[in-house]
C-alpha cells in the first residue's frame, strides 16, 4: 500500500442527534426549506451536533442567524438535553434581544419541542 500511496478512510460511526419519535407539540414549518431573511434577527436557524475530544464525546447546541451567519447562541455539554438547547436559546436572546415577529428553525427534535424550550421562546 504504501508503494501506491493509497490509505484507508475511515467511515465515522452516525450518532443520531434527532429524536423524531416524541409526542410532544411540534411547530409549523414557516420556512419551508426557504432561507431568504432581508436583516439580521429574522430567522434563526438551531441545531445539534457533536464534537470529539480527548475526554470524550460533547454536545454542541448552537443558533445561526439565517442573514449574518453569525453563531448568535451556544452551549455545550455531555448530554443532548432540552436544558443544553435552552442554554444555547437564553444566550442568543440574550445577547440579540430580537424583534418581535422572529422565526426560530428546528429540527424539531424532541429538545426543541420540550414545554421549558416552547416557554423561552414565548417569554422572548
Amino acid at each position: 500500500r504504501k508503494e501506491l500511496r493509497l490509505r484507508c478512510k475511515q467511515k465515522r460511526k452516525f450518532r443520531a442527534t434527532t429524536n423524531p419519535n416524541h409526542n410532544l407539540p411540534v411547530a409549523p414549518n414557516l420556512l419551508n426549506q426557504t432561507f431568504a431573511p432581508t436583516a439580521p434577527n429574522q430567522v434563526w436557524v438551531a441545531d445539534l451536533t457533536y464534537v470529539a475530544t480527548q475526554e470524550g464525546w460533547l454536545y454542541l447546541a448552537g443558533i445561526k442567524d439565517g442573514y449574518t451567519c453569525e453563531i448568535v447562541g451556544y452551549a455545550m455539554g455531555e448530554r443532548m438535553t432540552k436544558e443544553l438547547t435552552g442554554k444555547a436559546l437564553f444566550m442568543a436572546l440574550r445577547s440579540q434581544r430580537p424583534p418581535a415577529g422572529l422565526i426560530h428553525h428546528s429540527d424539531r427534535g424532541s429538545q426543541y419541542c420540550a414545554y421549558d424550550y416552547r416557554v423561552i421562546q414565548e417569554q422572548s
